[in-house]
């Protein structure tokens, strides 16, 4: 039986994708995205599934990096993740170690759901004040 994973890390310059049938790669890549996360992040997920002729709703689980990593592509990588994770009632979990997919997998095969992933930054944001 298939248990298709999502497994995505938006924390850095360089996201990266992954599709996991339990334990089993079945696809990765690396793209840089040069500050249009946003704007192709699920482009690039369709297209993932598109390649490996999949449907979302052939996904069992999904697995996001956490942390510690740039403020705007965790919370950007998170937030889908959160979404697609909702909208299909799929579980979630969000991992911040070396490991990461690994460990949550081992997580999503026995069970567990987080329900939400909160990020974590690793340190304060550096947000602009506001102008007067």
């Amino acid at each position: 039986m298939n248990y298709y994973i999502l497994t995505l890390r938006t924390d850095n310059p360089t996201a990266e994708l992954g599709l996991f049938n339990k334990n089993q790669k079945v696809d990765y890549f690396k793209y840089r995205h040069f500050n249009q996360l946003s704007e192709d992040l699920l482009i690039k997920i369709e297209k993932l599934f598109n390649k490996n002729k999949l449907k979302f709703s052939d996904l069992s689980g999904i697995i996001v990096y956490k942390g510690p990593g740039s403020f705007t592509g965790l919370r950007i990588g998170i937030s889908l993740a959160n979404a697609l994770s909702y909208s299909l009632n799929k579980p979630i979990i969000g991992s911040m170690t070396e490991n990461w997919i690994k460990l949550g997998i081992k997580e999503l095969l026995l069970g567990k759901n987080q329900k939400i992933v909160i990020p974590k930054y690793g340190a304060l944001a550096h947000i602009t004040e506001a102008k007067k």
